[in-house]
Protein backbone atom coordinates (compact mmCIF):
# COMPACT_ATOMS: atom_id res chain seq x y z
CA UNK A 1 0.00 0.00 0.00
CA UNK A 2 3.04 2.39 0.57
CA UNK A 3 3.68 1.97 -3.00
CA UNK A 4 0.42 3.78 -4.12
CA UNK A 5 1.28 6.90 -1.66
CA UNK A 6 4.59 6.86 -2.77
CA UNK A 7 3.58 7.28 -6.34
CA UNK A 8 1.26 10.19 -5.49
CA UNK A 9 3.69 11.79 -3.43
CA UNK A 10 4.88 13.92 -6.45
CA UNK A 11 1.46 15.19 -7.38
CA UNK A 12 -0.43 14.91 -3.92
CA UNK A 13 0.03 18.69 -3.46
CA UNK A 14 -1.97 18.96 -6.61
CA UNK A 15 -5.50 18.96 -4.61
CA UNK A 16 -6.18 22.51 -3.08
CA UNK A 17 -6.91 20.91 0.44
CA UNK A 18 -3.69 18.74 0.27
CA UNK A 19 -1.30 22.10 -0.88
CA UNK A 20 -3.19 24.65 0.32
CA UNK A 21 -1.32 27.06 -1.99
CA UNK A 22 -4.26 29.21 -3.21
CA UNK A 23 -3.56 31.50 0.47
CA UNK A 24 -7.73 31.54 1.12
CA UNK A 25 -7.18 27.88 1.58
CA UNK A 26 -4.43 28.08 3.11
CA UNK A 27 -6.05 30.68 5.26
CA UNK A 28 -9.15 29.00 5.52
CA UNK A 29 -7.40 25.85 7.32
CA UNK A 30 -5.26 27.79 9.37
CA UNK A 31 -8.30 29.69 10.76
CA UNK A 32 -10.00 26.56 11.24
CA UNK A 33 -7.40 24.63 13.10
CA UNK A 34 -6.55 27.48 15.56
CA UNK A 35 -10.15 27.75 16.67
CA UNK A 36 -9.98 23.44 17.57
CA UNK A 37 -6.29 23.30 18.92
CA UNK A 38 -4.84 24.73 22.32
CA UNK A 39 -2.80 27.55 21.98
CA UNK A 40 0.97 27.34 21.21
CA UNK A 41 3.49 25.85 21.78
CA UNK A 42 1.16 22.92 22.07
CA UNK A 43 2.87 19.45 21.36
CA UNK A 44 0.99 18.05 17.66
CA UNK A 45 0.93 14.28 16.33
CA UNK A 46 -0.27 14.83 12.49
CA UNK A 47 -0.89 11.04 12.00
CA UNK A 48 -0.96 10.57 7.90
CA UNK A 49 0.71 13.66 7.38
CA UNK A 50 1.11 12.93 3.87
CA UNK A 51 3.59 16.18 2.05
CA UNK A 52 3.92 17.60 5.43
CA UNK A 53 1.21 20.82 4.13
CA UNK A 54 -0.78 21.00 8.19
CA UNK A 55 2.70 20.16 9.68
CA UNK A 56 3.94 23.14 8.50
CA UNK A 57 1.14 25.28 8.89
CA UNK A 58 0.99 24.64 12.53
CA UNK A 59 4.56 25.14 13.04
CA UNK A 60 4.52 28.37 11.46
CA UNK A 61 2.05 28.97 14.08
CA UNK A 62 4.33 28.04 16.54
CA UNK A 63 3.31 24.82 17.51
CA UNK A 64 5.43 21.61 18.01
CA UNK A 65 4.69 19.24 15.71
CA UNK A 66 5.68 15.39 15.20
CA UNK A 67 4.12 13.68 11.49
CA UNK A 68 4.09 10.39 10.52
CA UNK A 69 3.22 8.57 7.25
CA UNK A 70 3.80 5.12 6.25
CA UNK A 71 4.76 6.45 2.63
CA UNK A 72 8.50 7.77 2.56
CA UNK A 73 8.16 9.33 -0.57
CA UNK A 74 5.26 11.38 1.14
CA UNK A 75 7.89 11.46 4.31
CA UNK A 76 10.99 12.83 2.32
CA UNK A 77 8.26 15.42 0.77
CA UNK A 78 7.05 16.73 4.09
CA UNK A 79 10.87 17.16 5.07
CA UNK A 80 11.47 18.92 2.18
CA UNK A 81 8.69 21.27 2.83
CA UNK A 82 9.47 22.18 6.58
CA UNK A 83 13.21 23.01 4.83
CA UNK A 84 14.97 24.23 7.87
CA UNK A 85 11.64 25.10 10.33
CA UNK A 86 12.56 23.56 13.75
CA UNK A 87 9.78 22.29 15.68
CA UNK A 88 8.69 19.57 13.69
CA UNK A 89 9.95 15.97 12.84
CA UNK A 90 8.69 13.66 10.53
CA UNK A 91 8.43 9.35 11.02
CA UNK A 92 8.16 6.92 8.32
CA UNK A 93 5.19 4.66 10.32
CA UNK A 94 2.13 3.24 10.17
CA UNK A 95 -0.74 6.29 11.59
CA UNK A 96 -2.90 3.28 12.61
CA UNK A 97 0.19 2.17 15.03
CA UNK A 98 2.13 5.40 15.45
CA UNK A 99 5.85 5.39 16.42
CA UNK A 100 5.62 7.99 18.89
CA UNK A 101 5.79 8.08 22.88
CA UNK A 102 2.87 7.63 24.99
CA UNK A 103 1.01 10.60 27.07
CA UNK A 104 3.17 13.31 25.11
CA UNK A 105 0.83 14.68 23.28
CA UNK A 106 -1.40 17.71 23.76
CA UNK A 107 -3.60 16.92 20.42
CA UNK A 108 -3.41 13.86 17.76
CA UNK A 109 -4.35 15.42 14.38
CA UNK A 110 -5.45 12.97 11.58
CA UNK A 111 -6.82 14.13 8.45
CA UNK A 112 -8.70 12.11 6.23
CA UNK A 113 -7.11 8.78 7.58
CA UNK A 114 -9.09 6.75 10.23
CA UNK A 115 -11.64 5.74 7.52
CA UNK A 116 -9.22 3.60 5.82
CA UNK A 117 -7.92 1.69 8.30
CA UNK A 118 -8.67 -1.70 8.67
CA UNK A 119 -9.18 -1.19 12.82
CA UNK A 120 -11.28 2.48 13.46
CA UNK A 121 -11.50 1.75 16.73
CA UNK A 122 -8.46 -0.27 18.04
CA UNK A 123 -5.85 3.15 16.09
CA UNK A 124 -8.49 5.01 18.28
CA UNK A 125 -7.64 3.58 21.56
CA UNK A 126 -4.12 4.18 20.06
CA UNK A 127 -4.04 7.35 19.78
CA UNK A 128 -5.71 8.15 22.44
CA UNK A 129 -3.12 6.37 24.06
CA UNK A 130 -0.52 9.20 22.82
CA UNK A 131 -2.65 11.97 24.50
CA UNK A 132 -1.41 13.69 27.60
CA UNK A 133 -4.35 14.00 30.57
CA UNK A 134 -6.06 16.81 29.12
CA UNK A 135 -5.67 15.86 25.74
CA UNK A 136 -7.70 16.00 22.17
CA UNK A 137 -8.06 14.55 19.16
CA UNK A 138 -8.90 16.26 15.83
CA UNK A 139 -10.05 14.23 13.10
CA UNK A 140 -11.00 15.97 9.56
CA UNK A 141 -13.46 13.44 8.17
CA UNK A 142 -16.01 12.58 5.23
CA UNK A 143 -18.12 9.93 3.24
CA UNK A 144 -17.40 11.27 -0.43
CA UNK A 145 -19.04 10.73 -3.29
CA UNK A 146 -17.17 7.33 -4.25
CA UNK A 147 -19.15 5.76 -0.97
CA UNK A 148 -15.77 5.72 1.06
CA UNK A 149 -14.92 7.27 3.94
CA UNK A 150 -17.63 7.59 7.40
CA UNK A 151 -20.24 9.55 7.79
CA UNK A 152 -20.06 12.07 10.53
CA UNK A 153 -22.31 9.68 12.99
CA UNK A 154 -20.14 6.83 12.15
CA UNK A 155 -16.73 8.55 13.66
CA UNK A 156 -18.98 10.41 16.78
CA UNK A 157 -19.79 6.22 17.72
CA UNK A 158 -16.59 5.28 17.68
CA UNK A 159 -15.63 8.36 19.85
CA UNK A 160 -18.27 7.35 22.14
CA UNK A 161 -17.29 3.83 22.36
CA UNK A 162 -13.67 4.76 22.84
CA UNK A 163 -14.77 7.18 25.97
CA UNK A 164 -14.51 10.40 24.22
CA UNK A 165 -17.57 12.78 23.29
CA UNK A 166 -17.01 14.53 19.78
CA UNK A 167 -18.54 17.70 18.71
CA UNK A 168 -18.50 17.57 15.15
CA UNK A 169 -18.52 21.07 12.74
CA UNK A 170 -19.70 20.45 9.30
CA UNK A 171 -17.07 21.68 6.66
CA UNK A 172 -19.55 22.97 3.56
CA UNK A 173 -17.37 25.79 3.07
CA UNK A 174 -15.70 25.97 -0.37
CA UNK A 175 -12.67 27.55 0.74
CA UNK A 176 -11.57 24.59 2.63
CA UNK A 177 -11.67 21.92 -1.00
CA UNK A 178 -11.43 24.83 -3.46
CA UNK A 179 -14.70 24.66 -4.94
CA UNK A 180 -18.25 23.23 -4.01
CA UNK A 181 -18.69 19.96 -2.66
CA UNK A 182 -21.58 17.10 -2.85
CA UNK A 183 -19.57 15.12 0.47
CA UNK A 184 -20.46 15.35 3.82
CA UNK A 185 -16.98 16.44 5.09
CA UNK A 186 -16.65 17.34 8.95
CA UNK A 187 -14.13 17.95 11.78
CA UNK A 188 -14.46 16.50 15.12
CA UNK A 189 -13.17 17.15 18.43
CA UNK A 190 -12.98 14.73 21.27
Amino acid sequence: MSEFWDAEAASFDDEPDHGLRDPATREAWRRLLRDHLPEPPARIADLGCGTGTLCVLLADEGYAVDGVDFSPAMVDAARAKAGGRSGITFAVGDAGEPPLDRAAYDVVLCRHVLWALDDPAAALDRWIGLLREDGRLVLVEGAWHTGAGLRASETEALLRAAGREPTTTPLREEAYWGGPTTDERYLVVA
